[in-house]
C-alpha cells in the first residue's frame, strides 16, 4: 500500500495541458464536431465547457471503475509531496501508537489500522478526482496515521513471542513482508494501471486485501501466549522463561521513559533507521520514476522491473536471518556483534552499489543488476539493527520502536522532497546521481555510528523489580 503510490502517480499523471485537450476532445462527440470550425477564443471557452463536462464523467467513472479515467496535471513537485505525505501521518502518531499498542494489545491495533485503511483506500480514487491533489495529501495522510500501528504492533508482538535463539527468523519472516509488498505491488499495480480497470483499480484492489488481512489478524492472533487457546504449557514456558512474563492480562508495565531516552542504544538504533529510512524511501518512492523517464520503460514493464530487486530481497532475507541465527546458537559472534555485522553487511554494500548506479551506463540490463544487488544486501538489516530493540527489551520493544520510527520517518520524509528539488528536470542522468550520492551517503555514515556506540545487552529496566509487600499492603492473617 505504501509502495503503490509511485507506479499509481505514474498512470494518473499527464504532462502537458494539450495532451490533456486532445484526449478530452477526443472523448466528447460535441467537441469532435464543434472544433473543426471555431476561432481560438471559442476554442478556449469550449475547453473550458467540455473540460467540465469532462469532470462530470471522470467522477462517475472513477466511482464505477469505468473509462474514461481522469487524468491530473501535477507537475514532479507535487507528486513527491504526495509520496511523501503518507510519511508525515506515518511518524506523527508513531509514539502515541507505541503506547496504544502497550496498553491495548497489538491485535485491537493492527487490525483496526488494516481497517481504516480498507475505507480510506476505497475513497481515494473520488478524493483525487472531487479534491485534486490537496485531498490526496489528506487521504493519505490519514493512511500514514493509521499504519503508524502497524511497526510498534508487530515488534511488541514478537516482544512477546520471540526467543533469543530463534528471533532473527521469526523477526525476518514478519518483516519479509516489506520486501514481499514491493515485489508483489509494482507488477500487480502496473498491471491494473494499464488493465480496463485503470489508476481507481489500484486503490480498490489495496483497498479489499486491506480489509482482507486485518480480519485475518482478528481471527487468528493472540497478544501473547498466555491469552493464546492453542499453544501448549510447555511452549509457553519456554516462551516465557526466555522473555519473562509476558501475560498483559496483568496490568502493564509503566513506561521507564527517562531510562529509554538515556539508553545509549536506543540513539544507536535512532541513527542507524534514519539511514535504512532513507535509502529505502529514496528506492521506494523515485525508483518508478527513474525506470520510467531514464530508462524509458513502460508503465506495465515498469512494474514488473522495479519488482525484481525486491523479489531478490524477500529470498535474501531467510538466508541472513539464519545466518544471524547461527552466529548466535554457537557462540560464534555475541548478540551485540551479530546485530553490527548484519546491520553493516546491509548498509555498505547498498552505499556502494547507489554510487556504481550513478555512473552506470543507461543500460537496463546493467541498472537493473545493481538495483537487484543493493536490495539483496539491504535486508541484512532485518536482523541488525531493526531487531535490535527487543534484544535491549522484549517487554518495551513496541515503545522503543515507535521512537526509532518517529525519528527514522521525521527525516526519511524529506527523501522524496529532497529528490524533487534536486530532480528539477527528471529525464537528467546527472541529476539522478545528486540523489543516489545523497542516499549512499546517508547508509554509509549512519551504520558507521550504529557500530561504534549500537548494543544487545538486556537492559535493567525491562524487569523492574516486583513491589515489595509492607505490612500494610499485606493481607491480615489469623491463626487458629
Amino acid at each position: 500500500m505504501r509502495a503503490c503510490m509511485g507506479v499509481a502517480l505514474v498512470a494518473m499523471i499527464v504532462s502537458d495541458c494539450d495532451n490533456e485537450y486532445e484526449k478530452i476532445v477526443q472523448n466528447s462527440t460535441i467537441a469532435s464536431n464543434l472544433v473543426l470550425n471555431i476561432t481560438d477564443s471559442a476554442k478556449d471557452n469550449l475547453y473550458k465547457s467540455v473540460s467540465e463536462e469532462y469532470k462530470i464523467d471522470g467522477f462517475l467513472s472513477a466511482l464505477l471503475l469505468t473509462d474514461p479515467y481522469p487524468k491530473f496535471n501535477w507537475s514532479k513537485k507535487i507528486q513527491d509531496t504526495i509520496l511523501a505525505s503518507f510519511f508525515w501521518g506515518y511518524m506523527l502518531l508513531q509514539i502515541p501508537a507505541g503506547q496504544l499498542v502497550h496498553r491495548f494489545g497489538s491485535r485491537y491495533l493492527l487490525s483496526g489500522a488494516l481497517f481504516i485503511n480498507c475505507v480510506v483506500s476505497f475513497s481515494l480514487p473520488w478524493a483525487a478526482f472531487y479534491g485534486g491533489w490537496i485531498c490526496i495529501l489528506i487521504f493519505r495522510i490519514t493512511q500514514g496515521l493509521s499504519q503508524a500501528c502497524i511497526v510498534p504492533g508487530i515488534h511488541t508482538h514478537l516482544g512477546k513471542w520471540t526467543p533469543l535463539k530463534e528471533r532473527s527468523r521469526l523477526s525476518a519472516w514478519a518483516y519479509g513482508g516489506q520486501a514481499l509488498g514491493p515485489v508483489l505491488s509494482f507488477p500487480i499495480t502496473g498491471f491494473i494501471a494499464a488493465s480496463p480497470l485503470g489508476w481507481p483499480g489500484i486503490f480498490r484492489f489495496y483497498g479489499l486485501l486491506s480489509g482482507l488481512v486485518g480480519c485475518l489478524i482478528w481471527w487468528t492472533i493472540s497478544d501473547t501466549p498466555a491469552q493464546h487457546p492453542k499453544v501448549s504449557a510447555v511452549e509457553r514456558q519456554y516462551i516465557e522463561n526466555d522473555l519473562g512474563d509476558t501475560d498483559d492480562s496483568k496490568k502493564p508495565k509503566s513506561v521507564p521513559w527517562s531510562k529509554i531516552l538515556t539508553h545509549r542504544g536506543m540513539y544507536a538504533i535512532c541513527i542507524a533507521h534514519i539511514g535504512m529510512s532513507w535509502g529505502q524511501l529514496t528506492l521506494y518512492s523515485e525508483l518508478p520514476a527513474f525506470m520510467d523517464k531514464v530508462m524509458g520503460v513502460n508503465i506495465k514493464a515498469n512494474g514488473l522491473l522495479t519488482a525484481l530487486p525486491f523479489l531478490a530481497m524477500w529470498f535474501t532475507n531467510f538466508f541472513f536471518c539464519w545466518a544471524a541465527d547461527m552466529l548466535i546458537v554457537k557462540n560464534i559472534l555475541n548478540v551485540t556483534h551479530t546485530r553490527k555485522l548484519a546491520n553493516s553487511v546491509g548498509c555498505i554494500p547498498a552505499a556502494i552499489g547507489l554510487i556504481v548506479l550513478a555512473f552506470a551506463p543507461k543500460n537496463i540490463v546493467v541498472v537493473e543488476s545493481l538495483l537487484v544487488i543493493i536490495c539483496s544486501f539491504t535486508v541484512a538489516t532485518h536482523v541488525g539493527s531493526y531487531v535490535n530493540h527487543i534484544d535491549i527489551s522484549p517487554h518495551f520493544s513496541g515503545t522503543m520502536m515507535s521512537i526509532s520510527n518517529f525519528v527514522a520517518n521525521l527525516c526519511g520524509s524529506l527523501a522524496p522532497i529532497v529528490a524533487g528539488f534536486i530532480l528539477t528536470d527528471v529525464t537528467s542522468e546527472y541529476l539522478w546521481r545528486k540523489v543516489f550520492f545523497v542516499a549512499a551517503g546517508m547508509y554509509f555514515f549512519t551504520n558507521l555510528l550504529y557500530v561504534l556506540y549500537g548494543t544487545a545487552e538486556r537492559a535493567e529496566w525491562n524487569d523492574p523489580p516486583e513491589e515489595i509487600k509492607t505490612p500494610e499492603t499485606e493481607p491480615f492473617l489469623t491463626k487458629d
